[in-house]
């Protein structure tokens, strides 16, 4: 059901390719920093009642210094969306060779199609043992579910995030009630994006066999031969064919940004797994 082989002879020696640039990367490094300092200056006030919250607020110099914290990470946030916002509207004038419909709606767009709708039901029947692994290009239905989860949890968490931050300035828009309705979206919602990526997110990117216990594309950028022709089957072959492949390849990673990929990458899951289980532990509590 699963092929681990073509992980076991991933070496310098072989072919590597490009699959996220530096800016890609750029982004997603304050992605990482900002929903992590959220969640941990934001969850010891959600649960202000247990002594891990509290002990994580005092460790900031108060719930007051948490606060402000939280806003930085979320202006930060902010300032990471727009970005990847500039660079879109970029891609699709400037650097996209491809009618804007056929664009749209190929393997190198983030919007779901039908062909996403065939892996997930491909993908559920190869997890059972009743087919094939579906052929991926070059984005994932999983990753496609993730990248356009950070404009829902965005519009939401974040726009609720402004009416809390500039009460005075909202109250002259919207009616008072809207402010009650805005604590609720935003506590519950930064629960359930903390909830997925700490689990969901992490599963699919570093825990499942395949990539554990860290992927280090993100990272480095770079992705071996062996591994682009067993994850994206779809997209290797279709460069190959039309004699773009040549254009993404590059050099190995080297052993330092190996190094400093794990650093960072153990961190950031470590903390995040550490906060999951903070979060199970004060539900279970609730409960009794």
């Amino acid at each position: 059901m699963t092929d681990y082989s073509h992980t076991e002879n991933i070496g310098q020696e072989e072919r590597w390719y490009l699959r996220f640039n530096y800016y890609h990367r750029f982004l997603h490094a304050l992605v990482i920093i900002s929903f992590l300092g959220l969640v941990f200056t934001g969850m010891p006030l959600k649960y202000s009642h247990t002594g891990w919250a509290q002990t994580l607020a005092a460790f900031m110099g108060g719930i007051g210094n948490a606060g402000y914290m939280h806003r930085v990470f979320g202006a930060i946030t902010w300032l990471y969306f727009f970005l990847h916002l500039l660079f879109a509207a970029y891609y699709v004038v400037k650097i996209r060779d491809e009618p804007l419909l056929k664009w749209f709606l190929g393997p190198n767009s983030m919007v779901p199609w039908i062909k996403d709708l065939e892996d997930v039901i491909g993908h559920v029947l190869w997890f059972l043992g009743m087919g094939e692994r579906p052929k991926f290009d070059r984005f994932t239905y999983w990753e496609k579910f993730d990248y356009l989860a950070v404009f829902w949890g965005v519009g939401i968490i974040g726009f609720s995030g402004l009416m809390l931050w500039f009460p005075e300035f909202f109250a002259q828009l919207v009616p008072g009630w809207t402010f009650n309705v805005a604590i609720i979206l935003h506590s519950d919602e930064a629960l359930l994006a903390a909830g997925f990526i700490f689990t969901i997110h992490f599963f699919n990117t570093h825990l499942r066999p395949e990539k554990f216990p860290l992927d280090h594309v993100i990272f480095t950028g770079r992705i071996s031969e062996e591994e682009f022709q067993h994850e994206r089957p779809l997209e290797y072959q279709r460069m190959r064919e039309e004699g773009t492949l040549g254009r993404l390849e590059t050099t190995p990673p080297s052993q330092a940004s190996l190094l400093w990929a794990q650093i960072i990458g153990f961190i950031a899951y470590g903390m995040g797994l550490i906060m999951i289980l903070f979060i199970i532990y004060s539900a279970l509590k609730e409960l009794h």
